[in-house]
């Protein structure tokens, strides 16, 4: 399957040219554009940064704090039997839990106001009502009122939801910088051309169409203009997912960000700035960022319903006991270890401590969790959805196939090829002596070496005129026949060689994307889990073809640029599929943001690896694999650990309340504690239980 795709890059971004007029302004808005955006990645990950030095400070300080209160706390003494006592004890106490509750609290009550303007209760609430309500009380309690201090039970349960907050904000590396990394690709600077012949290293935003630039060999292309000057390839793979570089002749467009090859060229500016396909590449990661909605986390939801509870039981517990005649100071000590065992210390860990854990396990298995919500989503996917380029292939331009006409067999045909080419630099020449190199072949003498322009090389081998041509080279000798017998692996997409040797056509290399072995092995395994898998690439339709049926893929769609690449993302996720997208390249950055779950190789470019949710050190599909079932395994754990940390709550919340006082049992704030405690210590063990 094929998506339409017109050459030209005026059509495809719908850019027209908008006269003199708009040039200046144009440059302009090119060095706001690249100043916003590095800025607003830069303050986003700083902001991120910051928010973990923030809660690990704030911890600290409050376990520091939280010592003496364990020590001078009569509850804690009387437990484990044993006598502290100093001046004014009790409020040294309550000065301590004071400086606990707002310097460690304060995240918490922060979050609190947040929530309640959202009308969306959750964690933060329920943390703030049972800190503020322990607080309080315990204050009360100091300064008259009958009754129990909360006062180490407070400063326990902030030290622990600090903990499992700073736990958590590690576990999430924050916003994609993929803008920040998209605009350094682009050169600062362009050798530009005068009238006069000279050369001026200028700014790219001084730039404007009309202008001459020059780019030398290995340099990046600093803006969309057409070759007027010079011949070379060049490497376009980040931009388009074209496999091998492409030959640029006078005529040709290029595109900024590339990278030039060998020779030396002389562009005329088309486009700078915001007009630039980088640009608009950039513009669609954006968009995609800021359309993506954020999936509630489990542990809010159960948050929710525990605020609720907490809230509605304290309430009930304090008018029960009101009504049936206990004292007041009884009905209220009642209500707040309602209120202070509703929020376990458990939910504030179950879901980080998973997730601290499976972040662990899969940077040792070369996979980083960059965002959770999305890795969450990973166990119910219905279709990844993998680039070709340097993923299931491997990127290089590299020997397929080797056929001979007569006698010679592969290795002689090959050693040959490569004796010629390793005099040359060309794409096609560094294939051949790869593949002879990796084989062990000896390569042979050659004198005479000389290129032949545009139809290949050739030179002198034992007194023999030796020659690896093109198929033009073939058909301006009357030797057609030869490229029939070859034509199926052209129809792949492939490129085709041919060795004569003393004016024989001995045989011919094919040269292509050479297919990853570990995706042979990969995608079998994910079609085992029900998953549709698809193949999604720049190339063209012959090689995507080829690569599709190599590998036994469920569907393919050939020659498709980023923008297209998002409306096939769109496209599956409208059949009602949940789709994760594996690529590497700049051209795979708006896809993978799009897609539920992103997922860059990590040998790709730094855009990729920005725009993911997930990242593979290694270029290994079946990584993909693995990274599914772990998240499925994650989730399971995240279940269980959440049904430890709040099942308590059905037994403990009861009799908090009271509902057994009538026969001799009650439960003190201390055994809620205790409870509490053991909840903690289960859902740790589990989490650390979790494999691969």
């Amino acid at each position: 399957m094929s998506m339409n795709n017109n050459h030209e890059h005026e059509h495809k971004h719908g850019h027209k040219s908008h006269g003199d007029e708009h040039k200046g302004h144009q440059h302009t808005e090119h060095v706001k554009h690249k100043e916003h955006m590095e800025h607003e990645g830069h303050d986003h990950h700083k902001h991120h940064e910051m928010m973990i030095i923030e809660y690990r400070r704030r911890f600290f300080v409050s376990l520091v704090l939280t010592i003496p209160i364990l020590i001078l706390d009569p509850t804690i003494q009387e437990f484990f039997n044993f006598t502290v006592e100093i001046p004014l004890q009790n409020y040294v106490l309550f000065l301590l839990a004071a400086l606990v509750y707002v310097y460690g609290g304060i995240p918490f009550l922060r979050g609190l106001v947040d929530e309640l303007k959202k009308r969306m209760p959750g964690m933060m609430t329920l943390i703030a009502v049972a800190i503020t309500t322990a607080f309080l009380y315990s204050a009360l309690v100091i300064f008259g009122l009958r009754g129990k201090p909360f006062f180490w039970e407070l400063a326990t349960l902030i030290d622990i939801m600090l903990l499992g907050h700073w736990i958590e904000m590690k576990s999430i590396l924050g916003a994609s910088r993929a803008l920040e990394e998209m605009v350094k690709l682009l050169p600062s600077e362009a050798h530009l051309l005068k009238e006069d012949g000279s050369i001026v290293d200028v700014p790219i935003e001084k730039l404007k169409p009309g202008d001459k630039v020059l780019v030398r060999p290995g340099e990046k292309i600093p803006v969309d203009g057409v070759v007027i000057e010079g011949r070379t390839s060049v490497n376009e793979a980040f931009l388009t997912g074209e496999s091998k570089p492409v030959s640029k002749d006078v005529g040709d467009k290029v595109i900024a960000g590339s990278i030039n090859g060998e020779g030396s060229i002389v562009v005329e500016v088309l486009k700078t700035g915001e007009e630039t396909y980088l640009s608009q590449v950039i513009q669609l990661v954006r968009q995609a960022q800021e359309a993506r909605s954020k999936t509630q986390d489990l542990a809010n939801k159960a948050a929710f319903i525990l605020t609720i509870v907490a809230l509605s039981g304290g309430a009930l517990t304090f008018f029960a006991w009101f009504f049936l005649g206990a004292e007041i100071a009884f009905a209220l000590e009642r209500a707040v270890t309602v209120m202070v065992i509703a929020c376990p210390h458990a939910l504030g860990l179950a879901v980080p401590l998973v997730v601290a854990v499976s972040t662990s396990l899969a940077a040792k298995n070369g996979f980083l969790i960059r965002e959770r919500d999305a890795f969450e989503r990973a166990r119910d996917l219905d279709a990844i959805v993998f680039d070709k380029t340097g993923t299931l292939t491997k990127g290089e331009f590299g020997v397929t196939d080797i056929v001979s006409f007569n006698k010679l067999d592969e290795d002689e045909i090959l050693a040959y090829a490569a004796s010629l080419e390793v005099h040359s630099e060309h794409p096609i020449a560094k294939g051949i002596v790869n593949k002879a190199v990796e084989k062990g072949l000896k390569l042979l003498d050659v004198e005479g070496f000389k290129a032949l322009p545009g139809r290949g090389v050739e030179g002198i081998v034992n007194g023999i005129v030796v020659r690896v041509v093109s198929p033009g080279y073939l058909k301006e000798n009357g030797m057609e026949e030869y490229i029939e017998r070859v034509r199926n692996l052209s129809e792949m997409g492939k490129t085709v060689v041919f060795l004569i040797i003393d004016n024989e056509v001995v045989g011919a290399i094919a040269l292509g994307d050479i297919i990853r072995e570990e995706s042979r092995e990969a995608i079998p395994k994910l079609k085992e889990l029900g998953l549709k898998v698809v193949m999604l690439t720049g190339d063209n339709k012959n090689v995507a073809k080829w690569v599709s049926e190599e590998l036994g893929l469920d569907e393919y769609f050939a020659e498709v640029l980023p923008h297209e690449k998002v409306e096939v993302i769109k496209e599956l996720q409208s059949r009602g599929l949940r789709v994760a997208m594996v690529g590497d390249g700049i051209n795979d950055a708006p896809a993978l943001i799009q897609a539920d779950v992103g997922i860059a190789i990590g040998a790709g470019t730094d855009v990729a690896i920005e725009s993911a949710d997930i990242i593979l050190v290694r270029n290994d599909p079946r990584d993909v694999l693995h990274i599914i079932r772990l998240a499925r395994n994650t989730y399971r754990k995240m279940i269980q650990n959440l049904l430890w940390a709040t099942g308590y709550n059905v037994v403990a919340l009861p009799l908090a309340a009271g509902i057994l006082y009538n026969v001799g049992v009650l439960l003190t704030p201390a055994m809620g504690a205790v409870l509490m405690s053991l909840s903690t210590v289960i859902v740790a063990i589990n989490a650390k239980f979790l494999k691969m």
